[in-house]
């Protein structure tokens, strides 16, 4: 009688070896180019092939406090949806230890039509991005192996990269992979503005003066569709209390003494404070900078702003309306976007 269990036994085994030995095949998305844009001008996915399961693991890392070193620092404490992925209220981010960096942290959207990255330029890979961030001692303090070493005890977290990379090895590259999947579909372009050029929905006559005054002033260095041309600039601002000098720090050139990359003006109405040390809180103080506080002495001011911007205060107000355009509430809302339901924003694990 026990022989005849045998073959149900062993069929029972290979069923078992057959689902364990089982390739993941992860699920390909793609990055949906807003209707009227360029290519992308970085594409990340040559190799780091873009999935659900990646984007979810990097959404997930995204969110976790537990990549800081005491826990208590995520990404998305500095890169908050509802603020366009950009620090919210403070002038500048908080770190680790309840510190402070040194500039105000920009808005994390439409990534991929970058080739480098921070308001230096200091970064070239959107790959290796994360890890300025994840090590800096005043911003989440931490080192790729310590964080790798806290994510490894999650079971959630090696079903995770198992479903993203067909393995449960958890590594430094699969970790910034997965984070950079989640920050490239970062995409916002669904503002009215976007709607107004494909016809889809027309200007109030001021918003229609405010783009008319854009497109006279302000479009050069914050080209459309993107509302920047990606370029490093001086735009007259003094030194600041952290003695930043820009894009100098990079180069060593003192031609790009005070340089800054010119941001997006995307999401502008809720992306404040502005500038890269966050010194300015509302969009009409920083128009006025332009109109009557350039420091026009500095050797390395952007020529074009040598004698400032010449408008009137309806103008100004008539250019902020326009600007409110660019505000993207699909993306600042969407779910897909949004903070996991399986993870807090603080949630401390020890390592035995």
């Amino acid at each position: 009688m026990k022989g005849r269990y045998i073959p149900f036994f062993v069929c029972t085994l290979l069923l078992v070896i057959m689902i364990s030995t089982a390739v993941i095949k992860p699920s390909p998305i793609t990055i949906e180019i807003p209707q009227g844009w360029p290519q992308p001008t970085n594409n990340p996915f040559t190799k780091n092939i873009l999935t659900e399961e990646g984007f979810q693991l990097g959404r997930k890392l995204f969110y976790d406090s537990r990549l800081s070193k005491d826990s208590t620092v995520s990404c998305a404490s500095c890169h908050q949806q509802f603020s366009g992925f950009a620090t919210f209220d403070h002038d500048v981010s908080h770190g680790i230890n309840n510190g402070l960096t040194t500039r105000n942290a920009p808005g994390l959207l439409n990534l991929v039509w970058m080739s480098t990255y921070h308001w230096d330029g200091g970064i070239t890979s959107l790959e290796t991005q994360a890890l300025s961030p994840l090590t800096a001692p005043n911003e989440m303090g931490e080192t790729a192996e310590g964080a790798v070493a806290k994510i490894k005890s999650d079971p959630d977290y090696v079903k995770m990269f198992h479903a993203a990379f067909g393995s449960k090895k958890i590594t430094e590259k699969r970790m910034l992979n997965a984070l950079a999947q989640f920050t490239s579909t970062l995409v916002s372009g669904n503002s009215k503005y976007d709607k107004v050029m494909n016809g889809k929905a027309t200007f109030h006559r001021v918003e229609e003066r405010g783009y008319t005054v854009f497109k006279k002033h302000c479009a050069t260095c914050h080209e459309e569709p993107l509302f920047t041309d990606n370029s490093f600039r001086n735009i007259g601002q003094p030194l600041n209390r952290f003695n930043d000098i820009g894009r100098m720090a990079i180069t060593k050139n003192p031609k790009d003494s005070l340089l800054f990359r010119v941001p997006t003006l995307r999401n502008i109405q809720v992306t404040y404070p502005y500038m890269h040390d966050g010194s300015i809180f509302s969009v009409p103080q920083v128009i006025d900078h332009y109109r009557f506080l350039i420091d026009t002495t500095q050797p390395t001011l952007d020529p074009k702003l040598k004698s400032r911007i010449n408008i009137s205060d309806r103008e100004r107000d008539e250019l902020t309306y326009f600007l409110y355009t660019l505000t993207d509430s699909t993306f600042l809302n969407n779910k897909r976007f949004s903070r996991p339901h399986n993870i807090k924003e603080t949630q401390p694990i020890h390592l035995h």
